[in-house]
């Protein structure tokens, strides 16, 4: 089954759906990573509330300036005139494509607003990093965020039958599993449709970005090292590039609000250590590590070392995920040969997990001494005699971090 049929299984519906009957207007901005499901999300969402509603896109060649927004807007106000109190919707897709974007809504938002129009406003946007600049920069107090993470294991296995391997190896994009039964034609789709194409039209056409080149191949390192701590000068010296650490960790932060690769920082209870520290640098979706890395699903499977990395990619991608939604802090924790894969941290709750994946490891694991240091609430096994993989993929992190 394709994914327009499957998007009520996300729980993201019933919280968008709720705030779009209720009586107070807030500008809903629904945000996260290309081809997730923002758009066919929203449209379940507004087929099932039936209200009326104008849909646009700011991804068209002609759109491009602020009068385009104020026609739409428009559209959506007249349409507000023939529900009555009911209100619309007007629904605007990729946003943040449009120069000067947020000064618009603002004004037209705050235009609404003083003449009590009931008209509901739903922004939608690929780059998340983008857009909250946008929000923050114009717009406080004026909107809440419904975060779109890439799907988890629990869904692709709901949704499409995945099964354990193959989530490890095709990852959570839905729009991608349809092909997996042939794994050459799904490798061009994520390479051509979602890699290059996130890279190219959410990151370098709408960001200050010096070095392209660079930005590319620290993606590219970023998937063949997911899972390693590895320095801003190490870094510089496998992309054989004169840069500097500055440049790097901001190209690292755009990755990161695009969705595909991140860096989280160590563990020291103290924010300018963890801000100082090497990155460990972590994918939020596997299928982004398995596409670059060309092997086949067996060839994938059969390597040791690989999937090993793989597993761990994954618990990290499904810890992160929940991060960049606002669930927990993400860090690792590392101190001489003694290491900790990741640290969870909830307000006051912290949790210390390590990954039994079957690679060798590079460093010892530091439980003990963390649990000594820290005092977490818990520390969790995963794989080997701890809690199977599937089991914790399976469930929302927020059962490890409250249960």
């Amino acid at each position: 089954m394709g994914i327009k049929g499957r998007l009520f299984e996300r729980s993201q519906l019933n919280a968008l759906a709720t705030r779009l009957t209720e009586p107070r207007r807030f500008l809903q901005v629904v945000a996260g990573a290309r081809q997730v499901g923002k758009t066919t999300l929203v449209g379940q969402v507004l087929n099932r509330l039936d209200l009326p509603r104008v849909f646009v896109s700011a991804d068209e060649p002609t759109v491009g300036d602020t009068a385009w927004l104020a026609a739409q807007w428009e559209r959506g106000r007249l349409a507000v005139a023939d529900a009555g109190k009911s209100g619309a919707v007007l629904v605007l897709d990729e946003v943040q494509k449009i120069p000067r974007w947020s000064e618009t809504v603002k004004r037209l938002w705050d235009e609404d607003s003083r003449a009590r129009r009931p008209l509901k406003v739903v922004l939608l946007g690929s780059a998340p990093l983008l857009m909250q600049q946008g929000l923050t920069e114009s717009l406080a107090g004026r909107f809440e965020v419904v975060h779109l993470p890439h799907w988890s294991f629990a869904e692709m296995r709901t949704a499409f039958g995945l099964s354990l391997e193959e989530y490890l190896y095709f990852g959570g994009y839905p729009g991608a599993a349809p092909s997996i039964k042939d794994p050459l034609r799904w490798r061009r789709y994520l390479l051509d449709s979602l890699i290059e194409t996130t890279i190219a039209r959410d990151v370098l056409l709408m960001t200050r970005v010096d070095k392209p080149a660079l930005l590319r191949r620290l993606f590219e390192l970023g998937c063949r090292y997911s899972g390693q701590v590895l320095s801003y000068t190490k870094m510089l010296g496998q992309l054989q590039d004169a840069g500097n650490t500055t440049t790097l960790a901001h190209y690292l932060e755009l990755l990161a609000g695009a969705g595909m690769l991140t860096g989280l920082q160590k563990y020291a209870g103290r924010s300018v250590r963890q801000r100082g520290s090497s990155p460990k640098l972590q994918v939020l979706n596997t299928a982004l590590m398995t596409a670059q890395s060309g092997l086949s699903p067996e060839e994938a499977r059969s390597d040791r070392e690989f999937r090993g990395r793989l597993v761990e990619s994954a618990v990290g991608a499904h810890l992160a995920n929940a991060a960049a939604g606002g669930a927990c802090e993400l860090f690792y924790w590392r101190e001489q040969n003694q290491e900790v894969d990741f640290v969870v941290r909830a307000g006051r709750t912290v949790v210390a997990i390590e990954v039994k994946s079957g690679r060798a490891p590079n460093s010892f694991s530091g439980l003990e001494v963390f649990s000594k240091t820290f005092k977490p609430k818990r520390t969790l096994l995963v794989g080997g005699d701890g809690v199977s993989l599937d089991e914790f993929l399976t469930k929302p992190v927020e059962h490890w971090l409250h249960t």
